[in-house]
């Protein structure tokens, strides 16, 4: 299996919301422990049902939001397209109704929308939270594989 470089990636969430949980646990344990005897076990059910929730929700997210170019794919939450399919980034015009990568109806929330054209002349919306970052990424590979292209001819 080879390994491409990533030249941009966001994971979609990171690990620490686990720690909620168990951390909204020991305060509750904590805080009885003042007041009188405590409850023992049902602290640590709280403790873990709350991190199984957080480990679903984080599972989700790092599914649905993350964000990943690499010479060769971009993969927008459970969307993968061809690197190649991109023809221009800069100059972009997004038009109404243009299509979200990554399968769902809207950009996520606190995204930044980055209006990409397609080999087959359409307009879609890559987006990313550094969309800026993104931008500059995808620039930077579709002109270098324009400039391969063009020495080639």
């Amino acid at each position: 299996m080879s390994y491409e470089r990533v030249l941009y990636t966001e994971p979609g969430s990171t690990w620490w919301p686990l720690l909620w949980g168990p951390a909204f646990a020991a305060v509750g344990a904590g805080l009885e422990a003042l007041t009188g005897p405590v409850h023992t076990v049902p602290w640590l059910v709280v403790g873990i049902v709350l991190f199984g929730v957080a480990s679903l929700w984080v599972n989700a997210r790092r599914k649905v939001y993350r964000v990943e170019l690499t010479p060769s794919r971009l993969t927008q939450g459970r969307e993968t397209i061809d690197t190649e399919s991109i023809t221009k980034v800069t100059d972009v015009g997004a038009a109404p109704g243009a299509r979200i990568l990554g399968g769902g109806w809207t950009a996520p929330r606190k995204t930044i929308e980055v209006p990409v054209r397609l080999g087959d002349g359409t307009v879609a919306l890559a987006w990313a939270r550094d969309g800026e970052a993104l931008k500059d990424a995808l620039t930077r590979l579709v002109e270098k594989e324009a400039e391969e292209e063009a020495e080639e001819e």
